[in-house]
């Protein structure tokens, strides 16, 4: 009998080592338990105040996709969609910075991605505008005669031919100053008349009034014999633009012989635009470029702003006085005006860089992981670069091509969401008219009604609520995502049940306050008869 009971403890010994043994074989070999309580404290733990998930990743915050620039400091249930928020990690975008779009080097160099460094350059108040040379109005010369007469002869013949001052243009055949002539030399032999001389002084004094020069005058005194041509002599340097008479011709008193135009000098007049009349003032420096001479710049300086602006050009008139050595400077020619002000250095990148949205500027900014749109205010272009004025710093790389492919990519991730805010505050500014665009946006999204197609999830008729996992909705933007809608006719709902493939239509309801976003409603929902694809890429 002992030995019996000794048998039976033996094998109640060896079970309970043989089921020991087994545990913890199953303990060592599944550690379920230790890894449950650590994902249950990861999901416990929060980093600067933001409850963190059980992926590992650093949770930056929650937001609804429907609504990225909303941010929550914990999961949950939106409050704007009838769906869960989503967590954004800090290892999105570029190096973990908001609002970065992270492409790898060899999509870069598929994209021709060529980078350039902010830097410094000179600016000044430059602006350019289109001229053209005109002789000096205040160096015309018109050359008449004081009587009535012939032109025996012409040294002139042509309008463009030069002259020099002092030179004999044409000899002039006066019958009325023969007779002043007469009068005079016989006064000169009447010494007993006229003992003071005075009737020989005024006799004299006619004749030049008439058009004689003091050394013709002196040649008939001393000669004593009158000569019925006198000379007619230019009275600057330059050459004839108008040519009143012909040899052989008869003059008028008062009629031009010929005009004359000094070109030692001559005016630029640039036609300057508009918009850059303002920073126009005497005494700004210029240089003139000639098409005809290229690579030559001539120097000078603003001399007279006109008054009156040009209507058809709304161009304002600009003169520039140019010295014209050599005579180089013709009139007619056109030429490039630039003028230059008060220079100042200033952070610029390239005017290819720049990308204007219309409210905003732009760059994409090339950061360590990835890449990043910067909003900058900009001033002045000069030389194909543009000026800085805030949003950059000296040694940034820019984006100079392809960053349009990264700027729509970064569109399409909701990077530039942030952006927008500002566009929102400028639009809430403009009061009621803004409720009143709102409210037609409104209508024309209603009478829009998107459609879509999707699966079932949940059902619930008492409350009009259905959860659907949809396709993409493209009229909205919207990607595949699961959420709850609020359907018009809960008698709809009577036929469907979890699982169940269905095309719905949408109907747009206005927003309980301004700036939130436009909730949607099902206004029809039925199975669908057969579904095209499958639900790939939808968020549970």
């Amino acid at each position: 009998m002992k030995r019996l009971h000794l048998i039976i403890v033996l094998i109640l010994l060896t079970l309970v080592a043989g089921l020991g043994w087994l545990l913890g074989q199953r303990s060592a070999q599944s550690p379920m338990g230790s890894n449950t309580s650590a994902s249950d404290s990861k999901i416990a733990q929060s980093i600067n105040g933001v409850v963190q998930d059980g992926s590992g990743k650093t949770v930056k915050y929650w937001y609804d996709p429907m609504v990225p620039n909303q941010k929550f400091d914990k999961p949950g249930k939106s409050p704007f969609m009838d769906m869960m928020l989503e967590p954004k990690y800090a290892n999105e975008g570029s190096n973990g910075e908001e609002g970065g779009v992270a492409i790898s080097s060899q999509t870069a160099q598929n994209l021709g991605i060529r980078l350039e460094k902010v830097s410094t350059k000179s600016f000044g108040e430059s602006f350019s505008a289109v001229g053209r040379i005109e002789p000096d109005e205040r160096r015309f010369y018109v050359v008449q005669t004081r009587i009535p007469g012939f032109v025996e002869r012409l040294s002139v013949r042509a309008v463009g031919d030069p002259v020099s001052k002092g030179q004999k243009i044409a000899e002039i055949y006066a019958p009325d100053l023969l007779a002043a002539q007469q009068e005079y030399l016989a006064l000169l032999e009447l010494n007993s008349v006229d003992s003071d001389n005075s009737l020989k002084q005024a006799a004299r004094n006619r004749l030049k009034l008439l058009g004689m020069t003091e050394g013709e005058i002196a040649v008939i005194t001393k000669s004593g014999k009158s000569s019925p041509r006198f000379g007619v002599y230019a009275p600057a340097s330059g050459i004839v633009t108008e040519l009143g008479v012909r040899q052989g011709g008869q003059l008028m008193a008062g009629s031009s012989l010929v005009q004359i135009s000094d070109l030692s000098q001559v005016w630029m007049i640039a036609e300057v635009p508009e918009r850059d009349a303002a920073r126009l003032k005497p005494g700004i420096a210029t240089d003139v470029q000639l098409q005809s001479l290229p690579g030559e710049v001539f120097k000078g300086k603003v001399g007279y702003l006109y008054p009156i602006l040009n209507d058809s050009s709304r161009t304002l008139q600009v003169r520039i006085e140019l010295p014209n050595k050599g005579n180089r400077l013709r009139p007619g020619m056109y030429a490039n005006v630039k003028f230059t002000g008060q220079a100042h250095e200033a952070l610029s990148v390239p005017t290819e860089s720049v990308i204007a949205t219309g409210k905003r500027k732009v760059v994409i900014v090339k950061e360590v992981n990835g890449y990043r749109p910067v909003e900058i205010k900009t001033g002045q272009e000069l030389d194909s670069r543009t000026e800085i004025l805030a949003g950059l710093a000296e040694g940034e790389d820019v984006v100079v091509s392809g960053q349009f492919l990264i700027d729509s990519e970064a569109s399409l991730s909701g990077v530039l969401a942030r952006l927008s805010q500002q566009d929102k505050a400028m639009d809430k500014g403009m009061g009621q008219s803004s409720d009143i665009q709102m409210s037609k946006d409104t209508a024309m999204l209603a009478e829009k009604m998107p459609k879509g197609r999707g699966k079932v999830i949940d059902v619930d008729p008492k409350s009009n609520h259905v959860t659907l996992n949809h396709e993409p909705i493209a009229e909205l933007g919207w990607p595949s995502m699961t959420m709850g809608f609020k359907v018009k006719d809960s008698k709809q709902l009577s036929n469907l049940k979890a699982d169940d493939e269905v095309e719905f239509d949408l109907k747009a309801e206005a927003p309980e306050k301004p700036g939130m976003p436009t909730q949607y409603m099902i206004d029809r929902v039925e199975k669908a008869p057969e579904m095209k694809g499958s639900m790939k890429g939808a968020k549970p």
